[in-house]
């Protein structure tokens, strides 16, 4: 008999963790699933650290050579059995009864992805009491193209996917370094509902070395090319004038990052978001601000 879910875990040089990881999935009230784990050519002590798990006949293990975070997302989702898929990157754990509160969100055909709140620690384990703040970041369900297009407001750790998104839109874009599963959201989002329950069923570790999301330039290189990507794809999903408040949202931010480190770059930044969106203030702080800082020089 097939498992209900199948949970991918990813694992690239996460020995330090992966073992807490895999220990919150084998203490998940909800018994219905089988693990994959791909060891996507870890040079640590990952493979010493999962071997204990694998007495378990619901993990599997799949040893392959670097090929990077799709590719080895694809190699779990490409061997899951289960109708829905679930991913863990390996260093990041859930609360024991994740799976057993999100999947009864699926009884609605017309959910595809159902995911949790966050719960932000250090590479110690220790709460960073974390809140995340703005409207477009607050976690949605049902149609939520709009928002999403905007930002990316769904944490890949405490994701669950029904089989048939996979089947409809393909996997991850391998093509891509960063930002992968916003990618993949949005791509879903335009026939299937999203769902979530409102706790922290996800603690989700930031700031350690191994941490791919710490490379910002990288990240926003990867984001204009999947909102480009997304909108030619499918131009009729978004409304122009929502297309260019995420523009706007977008350079914004790059404006506030920037500003600190090259106040032209800074500035050029905040001009393209207040031409992309004249009607937010946000911009023309960023711009006033600058222009003060220049001129008390």
């Amino acid at each position: 008999m097939e498992p209900q879910v199948s949970i991918v875990i990813s694992c690239y040089n996460y020995g330090e963790f992966v073992a807490q990881c895999l220990e919150s999935i084998k203490r998940q009230t909800f018994s219905d699933f089988e693990a994959i784990i791909v060891n996507d050519g870890s040079t640590d002590n990952s493979e010493e650290q999962i071997q204990p798990y694998l007495n378990d006949d619901r993990f599997r293990y799949i040893k392959q050579e670097n090929g990077g975070q799709a590719n080895a997302k694809n190699t779990g989702v490409a061997s899951a059995k289960g109708k829905y898929i679930a991913f863990l990157d390996a260093d990041d754990f859930w609360g024991k009864d994740k799976l057993e509160k999100q999947i009864p969100l699926f009884s609605s055909r017309k959910v595809g992805v159902v995911y949790s709140c966050a719960r932000y620690i250090d590479s110690f384990g220790q709460d960073l009491n974390i809140k995340l703040s703005g409207k477009y970041l607050q976690p949605k369900r049902g149609d939520v193209t709009d928002f999403l297009i905007i930002d990316n407001f769904v944490p890949f750790s405490s994701s669950i996917v029904h089989r048939n998104c996979f089947d409809r839109f393909d996997a991850f874009d391998e093509t891509l370094k960063m930002g992968i599963d916003w990618d993949l959201w949005l791509r879903i989002s335009t026939q299937y509902e999203f769902d979530f329950i409102d706790e922290p069923l996800l603690f989700y570790r930031v700031g350690h070395s191994g941490q791919m999301s710490k490379n910002i330039e990288e990240r926003q290189r990867c984001s204009d090319k999947i909102m480009e990507s997304f909108v030619q794809r499918f131009p009729n999903q978004i409304k122009k004038k929502i297309i260019r408040r995420a523009w706007a949202y977008t350079y914004t931010n790059r404006g506030s990052y920037h500003m600190d480190k090259n106040i032209r770059t800074a500035f050029q930044y905040y001009c393209l978001a207040f031409f992309m969106w004249p009607f937010s203030a946000a911009p023309l702080k960023g711009i006033i601000k600058i222009v003060r800082k220049v001129y008390y020089r």
